[in-house]
């Protein structure tokens, strides 16, 4: 396990390759995008686009925009009224939603726009979640397909000839070949990136979860044909001015982060808190590893000071309350989640101890396991 010598990622991370020179991918492009990328031709082929959308547009919308309950889908709508587009906001509604997801959702449609709320049936829901986090050891692979195929076959019942995402998470967080980061989102980048682990509807078919009930999950067979583009791969983006933008119209924060180290994300759904967990036991990092590298390469933070952030914030990793909430919604006990998590530990990177678990070679040295 090496780390990052400029930020504090692990090479454990997917999509993630440290150089010989020890500075990981993510901080390369980081480099590239600040230095290469002319944003005033980008945000001219965005105008571009969405010119292009409003003449293909068949009805009152010439695009669809997935959002939640977070900063960047408030800015996505925000930017696309701007450019007088008229979206359709279409959400697919976790089982976790909290008080802040739904409060910043409600203001996010108050901004101006018409909003599908999409429920998937609670009991199909649940029995798969549970089904991927038995087999894989992740909770978030039924909420990802979703997220990346509701919207689609929404945007084909409506002939909606674009959809507009937010950042580009290959861009962000890491992708072994440069050439990957593209600004339309296709088939291709959702194998790689969409944390499905390289699975489909079809591959997690049985007897209860059959065609009908997995509608939800599927692919639709014009994933390539409706345009979808990253937002972030045309407006420059940075989770900080985004925060500003969307503070200033009407988004609210709560005092401390759920997981991780911003206040500000991932605060919409109890359950995310779950997902980024298993990253621990899987990739010996968290969402506060990722976090930080961002504000590092941003150059708001030193990597010395990001360490220390890390040291304090490992106190309190296991979020119990959001556990307790996912283990009431998939009906297991809280022991019996601890037993299916452990089998995920990624033998690796962590070696038992004196009774105790801990990493080797981890970032922070003589770190009291």
């Amino acid at each position: 396990m090496k780390w990052c010598n400029e930020c504090v990622i692990p090479s454990t991370r997917p999509n993630i390759i440290i150089g010989l020179d020890g500075v990981c991918n993510a901080c390369r492009y980081h480099k590239i995008k600040s230095a290469v990328i002319d944003w005033k031709k980008k945000k001219i082929k965005l105008k571009k686009i969405f010119l292009g959308a409003k003449k293909k547009s068949k009805n009152n919308y010439d695009c669809l925009i997935p959002v939640s309950g977070g900063k960047d889908s408030t800015w996505q709508v925000l930017e696309c009224l701007k450019y007088k587009m008229t979206p359709l906001a279409v959400t697919y509604k976790t089982p976790g939603r909290n008080q802040y997801g739904k409060k910043n959702l409600q203001n996010l449609i108050k901004l101006g726009v018409d909003h599908i709320d999409f429920t998937i049936n609670p009991k199909v829901e649940a029995y798969f979640t549970l089904k991927t986090l038995k087999k894989n050891g992740s909770s978030a692979i039924p909420m990802h397909m979703t997220i990346f195929n509701m919207p689609l076959k929404i945007a084909k019942s409506f002939n909606i000839p674009l959809i507009i995402w937010g950042e580009n998470s290959a861009a962000e967080y890491g992708t072994k070949k440069i050439k990957e980061i593209k600004e339309k989102m296709d088939k291709k980048w959702i194998n790689n990136f969409g944390t499905i682990d390289n699975t489909n509807a079809s591959f997690w078919k049985d007897s209860f979860l059959n065609d009908k009930k997995m509608i939800a999950y599927e692919e639709t067979k014009s994933i390539n044909k409706v345009q979808s583009i990253f937002l972030g791969e045309f407006l420059k983006w940075d989770p900080k001015r985004i925060l500003k933008i969307s503070k200033k119209n009407g988004f609210i924060t709560p005092k401390v982060s759920k997981t991780g180290f911003y206040n500000y994300a991932d605060i919409d759904c109890d359950f995310i808190s779950i997902h980024h967990y298993l990253k621990w036991f899987k990739f010996g990092f968290t969402r506060v590893f990722d976090n930080l590298s961002i504000e590092i390469r941003n150059k708001r933070i030193s990597r010395k000071k990001a360490i220390s952030i890390i040291k304090k914030k490992m106190k309190s990793i296991e979020p119990k309350s959001d556990i307790k909430k996912f283990c009431k919604y998939v009906n297991i006990s809280y022991g019996e989640f601890t037993r299916i998590i452990e089998k995920f530990r990624n033998k690796q990177i962590w070696v038992k101890k004196n009774n105790k678990w801990r990493i080797k070679n981890f970032i922070i040295k003589n770190y009291d396991w």
